[in-house]
C-alpha cells in the first residue's frame, strides 16, 4: 500500500518536472509573440480618459479570457485527434506573424496618409462615447483572439510529442500568464502619466524630486509604447521566422556561420514580405480599397 504511494508521489514529481522544464521552453518560444501583444494592447489600451483606462482594460482582460475558454479545448482536442493541424496552423499563423511585421516596417519607411476625420464626426455625447469605447474594447478582443491563438498553437508545438495531461497543464500556464502577465503590465503602462501627474501635484514647490520624478513618468509614456512597437516588430519576424525553420525541414539553416538568431529573423523578413507583396497584389487585382 505504502510503495503504490510513494509510487503516486514519484509520478506527480516527475510529471511536475516535466510541467516546469516545458513550460520554460514554451515561455521561452511564446516570448516574441507575447511582447507583441503587450504593445498592441498598450497601444489600445490608452487614449481614453484617466478614469476608463482601468474599466476599459478590465473589459479587455475578461474578454482575453473568454479567448483562451473557447481556443483551450479546440487546441487540445486537434493535438489529440489532429496533431498534423496543429503544425499546419502554426506554419499560417507564422505567415501571419511575419506579414504583420513586414507590413509595419513598410509604414514605417512609406509615408501614408492618416485618414481625414471630418468636424462634424466629433463625439459630441457621453452615449457617443460609451459606443466609441465599446467599439475600441471589441476590436481590442478580437486582436488579441488572434494573438491568443498563436500563442497557445506555439505553446502547445513545444510539447506536441509530450503526454496529454503534460500538453494541457503546459499549455494552459502559458495561457494564462498571456492574459495576467501581458494586461498586469498594460495596466502599470497606460498608469504611468497618470502617476507621474500626481507626483508633480504632490507640493508647490518648483523642480522638486517629485516634479522630477513625476515628468519622467509622463514624458516616457509615449516613449515606452513606441519602444515595445518596434521590439514587437523584431518579435513578430524572429518569432515567425523560428516558427518555419523549426517546423519545414528544408529551411533548417543551411549556413552554419549565420547565427540561428539572424537566420531566422531574415527568413521571417522575406516570408513577411512575400506575403505582404501578394495581399498588396490581390488588393489591387481586385480593387480593393
Amino acid at each position: 500500500m505504502s510503495s503504490g504511494f510513494f509510487a503516486v508521489l514519484d509520478d506527480v514529481a516527475t510529471l511536475l518536472d516535466d510541467v516546469a522544464s516545458m513550460s520554460k521552453v514554451a515561455t521561452e518560444k511564446t516570448a516574441g509573440i507575447l511582447g507583441d501583444d503587450l504593445a498592441v494592447n498598450a497601444e489600445k489600451a490608452s487614449g481614453f480618459v484617466s478614469k476608463r483606462e482601468l474599466p476599459v482594460l478590465w473589459a479587455i482582460t475578461k474578454g482575453s479570457f473568454l479567448n483562451k475558454i473557447i481556443i483551450l479545448p479546440i487546441a487540445f482536442l486537434l493535438s489529440a485527434f489532429l496533431p498534423w493541424a496543429v503544425t499546419l496552423i502554426l506554419v499560417l499563423g507564422g505567415l501571419y506573424l511575419a506579414f504583420e511585421g513586414a507590413e509595419k516596417i513598410y509604414e514605417f519607411f512609406v509615408p501614408h496618409a492618416l485618414p481625414h476625420i471630418p468636424a462634424d464626426l466629433a463625439i459630441k455625447s457621453k452615449s457617443e462615447i460609451l459606443e466609441m469605447e465599446k467599439t475600441k474594447i471589441k476590436s481590442a478582443i478580437v486582436t488579441d483572439f488572434i494573438l491568443s491563438i498563436e500563442i497557445v498553437i506555439i505553446a502547445l508545438g513545444t510539447v506536441l510529442n509530450e503526454p496529454l495531461t503534460t500538453q494541457i497543464i503546459v499549455v494552459s500556464l502559458i495561457a494564462l500568464l498571456a492574459t495576467v502577465g501581458v494586461y498586469g503590465i498594460v495596466a502599470l503602462i497606460v498608469r504611468m502619466d497618470e502617476f507621474g501627474t500626481r507626483l508633480i501635484a504632490m507640493n508647490d514647490h518648483e523642480n522638486s524630486i517629485s516634479d522630477i520624478i513625476g515628468r519622467f513618468f509622463v514624458n516616457a509614456l509615449p516613449l515606452v509604447i513606441k519602444s515595445l512597437s518596434v521590439i514587437g516588430t523584431i518579435a513578430l519576424l524572429l518569432v515567425s521566422g523560428g516558427i518555419f525553420v523549426h517546423n519545414l525541414s528544408f529551411l533548417h539553416n543551411p549556413f552554419p556561420a549565420v547565427p540561428d538568431l539572424i537566420f531566422e529573423f531574415g527568413v521571417g523578413l522575406l516570408a513577411g514580405f512575400i506575403v505582404f507583396l501578394v495581399y498588396k497584389g490581390g488588393r489591387k487585382l481586385f480593387k480593393i480599397h
